[in-house]
């Protein structure tokens, strides 16, 4: 379920993007399920239908979704992809990491400050 938070200081459509990539990433929605029309979907969450747009257009350069043309949006096995390319490079990091000497918190840390310094909202713990 996509709730849109119109107190919030992030842009609708970053809300509805992070939460249809969350989605994806954590399977709830599978490797070609069909996402609703935009304009239907801006309809359902009383957005305007270029926000709805952007979301999907971002979730696509992400290669998380695809669009068929007229038959729709769906989610791409470029996201599972993408899963277990990161998968790798983390079992990469680790491995360095250990070889190094460098302990699990402090590496937690090191992997923090990479995300937050690219935008992305570190992971709570």
């Amino acid at each position: 379920m996509i709730v849109i938070d119109v107190a919030s200081p992030v842009p609708p459509f970053e809300q509805l993007r992070a939460q249809l990539a969350r989605q994806i990433q954590d399977r709830t929605l599978a490797v070609g399920a069909r996402l609703p029309t935009i304009r239907r979907f801006a309809a359902d969450l009383g957005l305007a239908v270029n926000t709805v747009g952007r979301a999907y257009r971002e979730l696509e350069e992400a290669g998380l979704i695809e669009t068929r043309g007229r038959a729709g949006s769906f989610v791409s096995a470029a996201g599972e992809q993408g899963l277990e390319r990161a998968r790798r490079a983390a079992a990469d990091y680790a491995a360095v990491v250990a070889s190094v000497g460098i302990d699990t918190a402090e590496a937690i840390r090191i992997v923090q400050a990479a995300l937050t310094s690219r935008g992305a909202a570190p992971a709570s713990s």
